[in-house]
C-alpha cells in the first residue's frame, strides 16, 4: 500500500485466524465494515444543526444552475446489441477473496464496449451482483448502485458483506454493485507473481541514496511493464469509461435515473457520472469525498495532512502529546530504515511495511488498540503485529498469495492522472511534505514520483471535471476526522458540482467515511435523501 494512494477499504478474506493475525485482521475488518456496516464503539449519534427541506429529488427539486459547462466529447451511440441486452441473473459463485454469498444474491455479466469511441469494437464483461428489494413492489424506487472505493475494490465481493447496513434501503431498492473494468471478475490483471510482489516490499520507498533512488524507480517501471500484459485494456480502465459503464447499467436495469452511493474513490466516480450525465442523476450520495481540484500532488498533500491529523487524534486519546508521539514514531521508522525488525515468521518488518500497518489502523477509531499493540511490540523489537496489519491491508493471505486490487488501483489511477513528477520535483517538495506530516509526509512525497513512473500509457486528467449544471441535488458527506479523504474535499466537491447541485453534510467524527459509523444524524439524513428524496440544508452538521 502507498498511503498516498490509500484505498477506501482493504479487501478481507474469510478464514480462521488466531493470535496476532486475528488482531491485525480484526482491525482491517473494522475499517472495511465501518464504511458500510456500522461499527460498535464509534463516536456517538450526534444531532443535526439545521432542518431538512422536504422536497423530492430530481423532477420537482432540480438544481437551479443554468450555466452550461462544455462536456467531454460524446461518443457515438451504443449498438442495440448492448442497449437491448438481457442480463442472465443466476446464483453467485465464490470469488478469490470470499465464499459464495447466500441465495438472496444473484450475479450476472454486463457486456460493455472496451472503447466507447468504437461502437463496432470489442466488448468487455462487467461483473454485477444484486439483492432484490424486500418491500412492497409498489414502493420500489429502482436499483441503488454502490461503489465502495479503491480504485480497484470488488463490489461483487464487498456488497454481500456490507449489505446488513443497507437493510432499510433494501426495502425500496434493489442493492446492486459491480467490479469496475479491470477489477477482479471484470478482467482484473495480475501484474506480478507473488514472489516478485513480496520482493518489491523490500524496496526502500523513501530512498536516501542514489542507489536506493535507482532501485525505487526501477521497481516502479518494472510494475508498469508487468501491467502492460493487459494489452488494450490498459488504455480503457479510466474512471470516465467506468462512469459510462454505469449509465449502461442504469439502462439495462430499467431505471430512468441513476441512484447511487459512492464511498472514497466512489465519490470521484459519482462526480464524473454527474458531469457526463447530469440529466440522468437521480439520488447520488457521496461519502468520504475526494477533492476534485487537488490533482496528484494536492491529493498526496491532503492525505499527508489527513493521516497526521488522525494520528494526532489517536495520541490525544491516549493522553499523549501528538508532537512527542510523532517524534517517537519517526525515530522508530529511522531505525527500521536501516535495521528491519524480526517477526514471528521468516519475513521482516521494514519502514514501508510499518507505515502501512500504522496507516491502516487510522481508518477507524475502533482500530486504534491495534495501533497501540503494534507500536508497543515494535518498541520491544517484535514487528509481527505491524506486519500482520500491513499484510491484511495489502490483501496478502497467510499462504503468501496476493490479491489483484493493488494492480487495478495502479492501472486506473495512472490512466486517469496526467501527473508524472520527477525525482527533482519530489525532492523540492519533501520539506513541505515533512511539515504536513513528519510521519507519513516523506513516504507520500516520494510516492508522487514512484506511483506512475515509467507507466506504459499516458494519463488523461490534470483535475477531474465534476461540474454538473442542471443535475438534481447530490448529497456530499464529509467527516472532519477522515484520514484518507480529508474533510476539506467534501466542500470542494460540493462547490465543483455547482450551485444548487452539491449539498454538503458534515459529521464531526473519526475514521474514513461517515455513513454507518454510529451517527444516527448522518444515517437518518442519508436514508431520508435516498428513500424519500428529502434534501438537507446545505451545510448541515452532525456532531
Amino acid at each position: 500500500m502507498a498511503p498516498g494512494h490509500a484505498r477506501a477499504c482493504a479487501g478481507t478474506r474469510t478464514r480462521a485466524v488466531t493470535g496476532v493475525r486475528a488482531l491485525a485482521l480484526a482491525a482491517v475488518v473494522v475499517l472495511t465494515t465501518g464504511l458500510a456496516t456500522g461499527c460498535s464503539g464509534t463516536d456517538g449519534s450526534g444531532s443535526g444543526s439545521g432542518g431538512d427541506d422536504p422536497k423530492p429529488s430530481k423532477s420537482s427539486a432540480s438544481s437551479p444552475a443554468a450555466a452550461t459547462t462544455p462536456r467531454a466529447a460524446q461518443p457515438p451511440p451504443l449498438p442495440s446489441s448492448l442497449t437491448a441486452q438481457r442480463l442472465g441473473w443466476g446464483r453467485c459463485g465464490a470469488t478469490e477473496g470470499a465464499p459464495a454469498p447466500g441465495s438472496d444474491w444473484q450475479c450476472a455479466t454486463l457486456e460493455a464496449l472496451l472503447d466507447y469511441a468504437k461502437p463496432d469494437g470489442p466488448t468487455i464483461g462487467i461483473a454485477l451482483i444484486r439483492a432484490k428489494a424486500q418491500g412492497d413492489r409498489d414502493d420500489r424506487i429502482g436499483s441503488l448502485l454502490f461503489n465502495f472505493g479503491g480504485p480497484g475494490g470488488s463490489g461483487v465481493e464487498r456488497m454481500p458483506a456490507f449489505a446488513p447496513q443497507y437493510e432499510e434501503l433494501r426495502e425500496r431498492y434493489d442493492l446492486v454493485s459491480f467490479d469496475p473494468r479491470g477489477v477482479a471478475a471484470s478482467e482484473g490483471v495480475r501484474c506480478r507473481g507473488d514472489k516478485d510482489r513480496q520482493a518489491a516490499e523490500s524496496v526502500d520507498a523513501t530512498p536516501d541514496s542514489p542507489a536506493e533512488e535507482a532501485a525505487f524507480l526501477k521497481d516502479a517501471a518494472d510494475l508498469g511493464k508487468g501491467c502492460a500484459k493487459a494489452g488494450d485494456l490498459l488504455r480503457h480502465v479510466s474512471t470516465t469509461e467506468a462512469a459510462r459503464d454505469m449509465d449502461l447499467m442504469r439502462r439495462i436495469l430499467g431505471d430512468d435515473e441513476l441512484h447511487y452511493m459512492g464511498v472514497s474513490y466512489g465519490t470521484e466516480l459519482g462526480g464524473v457520472y454527474a458531469h457526463l450525465f447530469p440529466d440522468k442523476v437521480g439520488r447520488l450520495a457521496l461519502d468520504a469525498v475526494m477533492d476534485p481540484t487537488a490533482g496528484r500532488i494536492g491529493e498526496a498533500e491532503n492525505q499527508a495532512r489527513g493521516f497526521q491529523r488522525a494520528l494526532d487524534n489517536y495520541f490525544r486519546s491516549r493522553g499523549k502529546d501528538p508532537k512527542q508521539g510523532s517524534r517517537e514514531i519517526t525515530a522508530l521508522l529511522k531505525r527500521l530504515d536501516s535495521r528491519p525488525l524480526p517477526t514471528a515468521g521468516a519475513r521482516e518488518l521494514n519502514e514501508s511495511l510499518a507505515l502501512t500497518g500504522m496507516a491502516v489502523t487510522l481508518y477507524n477509531k475502533d482500530s486504534w488498540p491495534a495501533l497501540t499493540r503494534g507500536l508497543q511490540d515494535a518498541e520491544r523489537g517484535d514487528g509481527t503485529t505491524l506486519l500482520s496489519l500491513a499484510d491484511a491491508y495489502n490483501d496478502r493471505a497467510e499462504s503468501g498469495h496476493y490479491g489483484t486490487a493493488s494492480y487495478s488501483q495502479r492501472m486506473i489511477s495512472c490512466l486517469d492522472d496526467k501527473a508524472r513528477p520527477t525525482v527533482a520535483q519530489t525532492k523540492a517538495r519533501l520539506d513541505r511534505f515533512r511539515a504536513l506530516s513528519p510521519v507519513f509526509g516523506p513516504y507520500m512525497g516520494w510516492d508522487t514520483t514512484g506511483w506512475c513512473h515509467g507507466w506504459p500509457v499516458p494519463g488523461h486528467w490534470d483535475d477531474m471535471d465534476v461540474s454538473a449544471p442542471g443535475a438534481a441535488p447530490v448529497l456530499v458527506v464529509g467527516n472532519t476526522g477522515d484520514p484518507a479523504t480529508p474533510y476539506e474535499g467534501a466542500r470542494r466537491m460540493a462547490d465543483e458540482l455547482g450551485k444548487g447541485v452539491g449539498i454538503e453534510l458534515t459529521w464531526k467524527g473519526q475514521g474514513h467515511g461517515a455513513y454507518g459509523r454510529g451517527s444516527s444524524c448522518v444515517d437518518s439524513t442519508v436514508d431520508a435523501y435516498l428513500l424519500e428524496g428529502r434534501i438537507p440544508r446545505d451545510g448541515k452538521v452532525c456532531s
